[in-house]
C-alpha cells in the first residue's frame, strides 16, 4: 500500500498549488500617495465631510417637486340621524341604515402662482446645495494639495537633511585626518561632531512631520491613520504667468466659484419667498363635492366651495417687510462673499508669483554660487587657507539654499490650490 499512497500525495499537492497559484499571482496595487491625482481621486470617493454634502444635495433636490404638488385631499363622513328618531329601528352606524350619510371629498388649491413660486423656492434651495456640496469639494480638494505639497517638502528635506548628514560626515572625517597629522587644531573635529549631533536633532524633528503629513493625509482620504503611503514624486507644475491674468480670472471666479453660487443661489430663494409673502394678500381655496346616501342609493350631490379671507394686513406686512429684509441680507452676503473672494484672489496671485520668483532666483543664482562657495572652502581648508568655521558655514549656506528652494516651491504649490479653490475649478 505504501508505494501507492505517494503518488497520491504529489497530485494532490499538485492541486493546491495549481488552485492557489492565481490567488499568488494577482498583484498588490501600490499605495497611494505617489501623485497628487491619486489622493484626490480617494478623498472625492471616500471623505465622509463630502460624501455628507451630496446627500443633503440629493435631499434637497427631492424636495423640488413636492414643494409644487397639490395637498392631500381630505374625505369627511357625516351620519345624520343615527339614533333613528321617528323609525321602528334601533340606532345604527351604518350608512344603509340610518336616515342618510353624507360624503364630502375636499381638496385644497392654493391661490395662482403660489405652486409656482413653492417650486421655485424649492429649486434655488437645491442650488444652494449643490453649491454647498461643491464649495465642500473644493475646501477638502485644496486641503489635500496643501498637505500633499507639505508631505513632498518634508519628504525632500528629510533626503537634503540626510544628504548634508553625509557631508558632514565626511568633513569630520577630513579634519580628524588633519587633526592625527597635526596640520589643524582639535576643535575643528569636536566643531564637526557637534555640527553632526545638530542635523541629527534636526533629522529626528524633520521625520516627526513627515509623520503628521502622513496622518493629515490618511485623514483627509477617510483611511486609518497608519495606512500605508507611497513617498511623493512630484509637484505639479506651475500655470504660465500668461494664464494667471488677474482680468480673466476675475471673471471665471465670477462664475464658477462655489460659494458665490450658493450665495447667488440664496438670493433668488430669497426674492421667490418674498414674491410668495406677496401672494399671501389673495385668498387659497378648498373644493368639495358631496354625495348624499339615502338608504342604499346615493340621491344628491353637492359642490362646496370655501376661501379664506386675507383680513390681517397689518400681520401680513409684518412677513412683507420680514421678506424684503431677508432678501437684502441675502444681496449683503453675496457681495461681501464677492468682495472678500476678489480680494484672496489678488493676495494669492501676487504670492503665487513672488513664490516662483524667489523659486527661480534659488535654483538659478543662490544654490549653484553656495555650492561653489562650498567647493571652495572645502578646497581651501585642505590647503590650510581657509579655517574649518568658515567650512562649516560654506555647507550650511548650502543647506539652506537647497531648503529655501523647497520652500519657495511649496509655498507656490500652496497658493496655486488657494487660487483653484477660488475659482471652483482646476487651472
Amino acid at each position: 500500500m505504501k508505494p501507492h499512497r505517494h503518488p497520491m500525495l504529489r497530485s494532490f499537492a499538485l492541486a493546491l498549488i495549481l488552485v492557489a497559484m492565481p490567488v499568488l499571482a494577482e498583484p498588490v496595487a501600490p499605495p497611494p500617495g505617489a501623485s497628487l491625482e491619486s489622493l484626490l481621486e480617494l478623498a472625492r470617493s471616500q471623505n465622509p465631510e463630502l460624501a455628507a454634502r451630496r446627500h443633503e444635495e440629493n435631499a434637497a433636490a427631492e424636495r423640488i417637486y413636492p414643494a409644487g404638488a397639490l395637498s392631500d385631499p381630505t374625505l369627511r363622513t357625516e351620519l345624520q340621524d343615527i339614533t333613528n328618531q321617528g323609525v321602528d329601528a334601533s340606532p345604527n352606524l351604518l350608512p344603509g341604515r340610518i336616515e342618510s350619510t353624507k360624503y364630502t371629498l375636499i381638496q385644497p388649491i392654493p391661490f395662482w402662482g403660489k405652486r409656482d413660486l413653492k417650486r421655485e423656492v424649492a429649486e434655488a434651495e437645491a442650488s444652494q446645495a449643490k453649491g454647498r456640496a461643491a464649495e465642500t469639494w473644493a475646501e477638502l480638494s485644496t486641503r489635500v494639495k496643501t498637505v500633499y505639497a507639505q508631505y513632498y517638502q518634508i519628504a525632500h528635506a528629510e533626503l537634503l537633511t540626510r544628504e548634508i548628514l553625509g557631508l558632514v560626515d565626511s568633513l569630520e572625517k577630513i579634519s580628524r585626518s588633519r587633526y592625527a597629522n597635526g596640520l589643524v587644531p582639535q576643535q575643528d573635529a569636536i566643531r564637526a561632531q557637534v555640527e553632526q549631533t545638530a542635523i541629527r536633532s534636526d533629522l529626528v524633528a524633520i521625520e516627526t512631520e513627515h509623520h503628521h503629513a502622513h496622518v493629515r493625509l490618511n485623514l483627509l482620504l477617510n483611511r486609518p491613520a497608519t495606512a500605508p503611503l507611497a513617498e511623493p514624486d512630484r509637484l505639479r507644475p506651475l500655470p504660465e504667468p500668461a494664464r494667471l491674468a488677474y482680468a480673466a480670472l476675475e471673471q471665471r471666479l465670477r462664475t464658477g466659484n462655489p460659494q458665490l453660487f450658493s450665495d447667488e443661489a440664496g438670493v433668488a430663494a430669497a426674492e421667490k419667498k418674498r414674491e410668495l409673502t406677496y401672494k399671501d394678500r389673495y385668498p387659497d381655496f378648498n373644493l368639495g363635492i358631496s354625495p348624499t346616501q339615502v338608504s342604499e342609493r346615493v340621491n344628491t350631490w353637492g359642490l362646496m366651495i370655501e376661501l379664506n379671507i386675507p383680513l390681517q394686513q397689518e400681520s401680513r406686512r409684518s412677513k412683507e417687510r420680514e421678506a424684503q429684509a431677508m432678501l437684502a441680507a441675502a444681496e449683503s452676503r453675496r457681495d461681501a462673499t464677492q468682495n472678500q473672494l476678489l480680494a484672496s484672489l489678488a493676495e494669492s496671485l501676487s504670492a503665487l508669483e513672488a513664490a516662483r520668483q524667489i523659486e527661480t532666483l534659488m535654483r538659478t543664482s543662490l544654490v549653484p554660487q553656495a555650492e561653489l562657495a562650498f567647493k571652495a572652502a572645502l578646497a581651501g581648508y585642505e590647503a590650510g587657507k581657509v579655517d574649518f568655521a568658515t567650512l562649516l558655514e560654506a555647507q550650511r549656506q548650502i543647506r539652506k539654499a537647497r531648503l529655501d528652494k523647497l520652500n519657495a516651491q511649496t509655498n507656490a504649490q500652496i497658493r496655486l490650490a488657494e487660487i483653484e479653490r477660488l475659482l471652483g475649478e482646476d487651472l
